[in-house]
């Protein structure tokens, strides 16, 4: 399968930490670039074909970037830049779209991804994680956890797009846009039966995944991860810190 680094988008408070950073995928962890050690976990999985990395287009040929295969421009939203990285590639083949600012990523993550994709056939594959796999790992680094009826669960860093289903995960992600805090519209997009499970903690995820195919009309599904590296991201100042005292320990 080839793979998509999501390394796009304008400096944030984690890219402030360095002057020099185009943004936070550039900012050094333990003394490697957040988007360099996504690059040393993926070329580390012998399933992993070609990388595209979608960037700043200033840090092209840079040496974050060495083991990527192509970089690519990035765009003003994440859809924009999904299309830059996924351009020209078979519409009907998943391509592996990674997150940048995974700084712990394990190539076992990598390959339990990989498993759970081999036997379903899913247009878009998102990864979950429990939180008792984070627990017993991570538990110094917060998360935001969602209630469902199987326990707690956040999302990881890596999910998988078939680039045919691109356009109606752009339909679904702007109508997800709009309603955000908005119950009414949620429940518009979602049917109340959802939002109100959901809210009470009675959700399934396999519901949750038949509701999403229906509103996509594309096969969704979740990859439930018992690897909790693939969750463990860089979203604020304070989060470099935490990653580098786990590398270091």
């Amino acid at each position: 399968m080839n793979a998509v680094v999501l390394a796009g988008g304008p400096a944030d408070a984690v890219a402030a930490l360095d002057p020099s950073a185009a943004n936070k995928a550039f900012v050094p962890v333990a003394g490697m670039p957040l988007v360099e050690r996504v690059l040393v976990a993926l070329r580390a999985v012998p399933r992993v074909e070609r990388i595209v990395v979608v960037a700043p287009p200033r840090t092209h040929g840079s040496p974050p970037l060495g083991l990527a295969d192509e970089a690519r421009a990035d765009g003003p939203r994440m859809i924009d830049s999904l299309r830059s990285g996924m351009a020209d590639f078979a519409s009907s083949a998943p391509l592996l779209i990674v997150a940048s600012d995974l700084p712990v990523l394990t190539t076992a993550a990598i390959d339990e991804v990989f498993d759970d994709l081999e036997r379903r056939d899913l247009d878009v594959a998102y990864t979950c994680l429990a939180r008792r796999y984070h627990d017993e790992r991570y538990p110094q680094i917060p998360h935001t956890w969602a209630r469902m009826r199987e326990g707690q669960f956040c999302g990881g860093g890596v999910s998988a797009i078939k680039p045919r289903a691109l356009d109606r995960l752009g339909e679904f992600l702007d109508a997800l846009g709009a309603a955000r805090k908005a119950p009414l519209r949620l429940a518009a997009v979602f049917g109340w039966d959802v939002v109100l499970r959901f809210a009470f903690g009675r959700l399934s995820i396999a519901d949750a995944q038949a509701r999403a195919s229906k509103i996509m009309r594309v096969p969704v599904g979740a990859i439930r991860c018992t690897h909790p590296e693939i969750a463990v991201n860089v979203d604020r100042p304070g989060d470099v810190a935490l990653a580098e005292a786990l590398l270091t320990r």
